[in-house]
This record gives structure tokens, sequence and C-alpha cells, in this order.
């Protein structure tokens, strides 16, 4: 039926009314030039278009309003690539990196660090305390402190590479899965103890005391998360239906 009112629960017309925050003329007048004025008409337009379908529509909110490339998403690009490249362009004309003294291939130096995005594989080079010394060997180890430490990254690796495969779940946001959030808060607080272990010759704490941190601050990460979620989840989920059920409610 063409005349057909839009569906919902019988509260209102099931129509968002568009936001008022419309600028005044002179707002609009002082926007003419350049780089303000392109982005002006960009948010304005679309605001309009977003306003039309949305009027349109029987089911708001959860019908997909698609937008063209050109020119709603290459202005909006174009904008936030401009800035971040004049960013950068400024930074290096301003503040240009200072050149050490030459590398001294005959003196090793006291502390070798990788780049810091590395500083996490190399922790876990430098966890032989955790290498078992065998009984059966006679003490020995049955692998070098450094072929222990490539295993652990190899561990690790596979660990993080099998975890999507694990959760494949649909959820999109923390709440809505505490054990996969408590999960991904415990290696993230792990990746960063392990690259402050990795600096522990620069680090003023004692370094057995930052070793036992180590592994104890990210099980705690991890705990407290998913604590937090868990408490959280069952008035969050009573929200998200409440909301999606007065949008669109059940036939």
């Amino acid at each position: 039926m063409a005349d057909e009112e839009p569906q919902t629960d019988g509260s209102g017309t099931g129509i968002v009314p568009p936001d008022d925050e419309t600028p005044t003329w002179s707002e609009r007048k002082q926007r003419t030039q350049g780089l303000s004025r392109l982005t002006y008409e960009y948010f304005e337009r679309a605001r309009r278009e977003d306003q039309d379908l949305r009027q349109e529509s029987s089911y708001v909110e959860r019908d997909v309003l698609a937008f063209p490339v050109w020119p709603h998403e290459m202005i909006r690009n174009l904008s936030l690539t401009s800035f971040f490249v004049g960013m950068i362009i400024f930074l290096s004309a301003t503040l240009p990196p200072h050149l050490g003294a030459p590398a001294d291939p005959n003196s090793t130096p006291a502390v070798i660090l990788p780049d810091w995005y590395l500083y996490w594989s190399f922790g876990l080079l430098k966890l032989g305390p955790l290498n078992p010394e065998l009984a059966i060997l006679g003490g020995q180890k049955l692998l070098s402190d450094r072929a222990y430490g490539v295993v652990a990254n190899v561990v690790v690796v596979g660990i993080v590479a099998i975890v999507p495969f694990l959760n494949k779940g649909s959820a999109r946001r923390p709440v809505e899965q505490p054990f996969w959030s408590a999960v991904g808060m415990t290696g993230f607080a792990f990746a960063w103890t392990i690259s402050i272990y990795s600096a522990k010759n620069l680090t003023p704490v004692d370094p057995h005391l930052l070793f036992d941190l180590t592994f104890l601050v990210p099980p705690i990460v991890g705990t407290i998360t998913y604590a937090v979620l868990k408490s959280m989840r069952e008035g969050y989920m009573y929200d998200l239906n409440r909301r999606y059920y007065r949008l669109r409610p059940p036939k």
C-alpha cells in the first residue's frame, strides 16, 4: 500500500527530524573562501541529502543510506589528507631530526635496542630465566637462551594469528563480548610490559621485580576488563534492544 504509514511503536511518525544546529547567515558568510567553504558545502549537502532520505524512508536509522564517492568521500578524504601531510611537512621543517655521531663498527654500545615497535619481540629474546634446566641432561638447557627467545616469538605470533579464527562472533563493541575483549586487553598489556622489560637496563626498577610484573600485570588487566564489561553488559544490551525495537518494531 503506497499510503501506508511508517511502522513504529505508536509513539510517533517514525521520522527522525534533522539536526537543528543550522549555521546562521553570518556564520555562512564567514565561510566563503578556500578549504573552509569547500568543507562547509560538503557537510551542508550531505545533511540535506540525509534529511531527504530519512523523510522518504519507512524504517529510518536501519536503512542503508549511501552517498556517491564524488564529491562527498573525495572531498572529505582530501581534506584530511591535506591536513596531515601539511602537519608532517611543518614538523619536518621546524624540528629536523638530530644526527648523532657516525657508527663505530669496532665499538659495541652498552645498550642495544631495536626500533620501538619491535621492543616486544626484543623482550621475548630475554626470557632466559624461563628456559628450564633439565635434570635428565645434567642440569643443561635443552635450548640456548637465544633459541628459546626465537621459539617464544613464534608462539606469541602464532597465538595472535589464531585468535581471529577462534573468535567468530558478530560483536562490534567490547561490551558485547567481555571475554574476548579481556583477551585483547591482556595481550595489549603484555606487549607493553614485555617492551618495558626489553629496556630493563634503562629502567630504574629492579630487574627481578620487573620480570615478575611483566607476567603479573597482563592477567590483572584482563580480569579487570572482563569484570567491568560484564557488569555493563546487561544494561547495554537492554538499551540496545529497546532502541532497536523502537525504530523497527517486530512484525
